[in-house]
């Protein structure tokens, strides 16, 4: 398990106490967590939560907050030129002038961020291979549909081989193909050891690819750990899913089943037992097994199931909302 604790000095990315305040709207109320180096983070929560705040601290795009936030040891804001040479940075909304090509567009970045006219060169046929896109590097950005117009955001942002590389919903908008290129390519940048930051309102896409998850709701963290890690702690009914071969009434039996609280049936042949609190679910399995020897009964499968993200999700994000 990797810590939360900002105080482990292992961190690639620190944040230690950070508030940030607009006016009376508290955006970020004194979050603390780190990311190891190499690790790729999801970062989620609802509209307004503070994503975009704790990554605009973290790019350097606001120096106005409370706290303490770290990069490699160096100090945010104030030791600003060290971080944005370690940074690469896709924000929500990516815009380019629609004149430019793509090629003139990644060497202007390129040049901003710090690079020799011959390291441009080179890195721009390696990073348009990279995201797919070296058939359009002489085509004007307004050419581009908006999924490629996303990938050349994340080519110049990968242009100086960052060593973190925070992305601000960078799956918003592009087509399920386009989705899973995208993913491929922040999977192999994680196994290369690039730090990654990146937020989606995609759960299912957080899920795919995050070492670790932090949930965030109202400017406070709520939740950090891996996605089994996050499905441990969240405290809530049991269900066993039996899956029937084919349609029977015998279901009704599995309710005298002990600590079996309720039966439903939510589609033909697909059976949710809700277990009652505190109910050892592997003795249940064992009984249900029983059972269905015992009424003669044909089954596809018996599952414990465990909540999803989403679920995770939004027993966090409620948490407090009608209190």
């Amino acid at each position: 398990m990797t810590s939360s604790n900002p105080d482990n000095k292992n961190g690639f990315v620190v944040l230690n106490n950070v508030s940030k305040s607009y006016g009376n709207f508290r955006a970020l109320d004194n979050i603390s967590f780190e990311i190891k180096e190499g690790e790729i983070f999801g970062y989620i929560g609802p509209n307004g939560a503070g994503k975009t705040t704790t990554m605009k601290i973290l790019t350097g795009l606001l120096s106005d907050f409370q706290g303490e936030v770290r990069i490699g040891n160096y100090q945010v804001p104030k030791q600003k030129s060290e971080v944005h040479k370690l940074l690469g940075y896709l924000p929500q909304n990516v815009a380019f002038q629609d004149w430019r090509t793509v090629n003139h567009a990644l060497k202007t970045f390129g040049k901003l961020s710090g690079l020799s006219d011959a390291e441009v060169e080179s890195r721009i046929p390696e990073i348009l291979g990279l995201v797919g896109l070296s058939d359009v590097r002489h085509k004007k950005i307004s050419q581009l549909s908006g999924g490629m117009i996303q990938k050349v955001g994340l080519a110049q942002a990968l242009l100086h081989d960052p060593k973190l590389l925070v992305l601000d919903e960078p799956l918003g908008g592009l087509d399920p193909l386009s989705r899973n290129q995208f993913k491929d390519i922040v999977l192999k940048l994680g196994k290369k050891g690039t730090t990654i930051l990146f937020s989606s309102h995609i759960l299912s896409d957080v899920q795919d690819v995050a070492d670790r998850i932090g949930i965030i709701n109202h400017g406070q963290i709520k939740q950090i750990g891996t996605l089994n890690e996050l499905k441990s702690r969240l405290s809530g009914q049991k269900v066993v899913e039996v899956l029937l071969a084919y349609a029977s009434d015998k279901w009704q039996e599995f309710k005298t089943i002990k600590n079996v609280q309720n039966v439903e049936q939510p589609s033909v042949g697909r059976i949710l037992l809700n277990l009652e609190d505190g109910a050892d679910a592997d003795q249940v399995v064992n009984d249900i097994v029983h059972s269905v020897v015992k009424l003669k009964v044909r089954v596809r499968g018996i599952t414990l199931l465990s909540p999803r993200l989403d679920e995770i999700y939004l027993n966090y994000v409620r948490e407090g909302e009608n209190a």
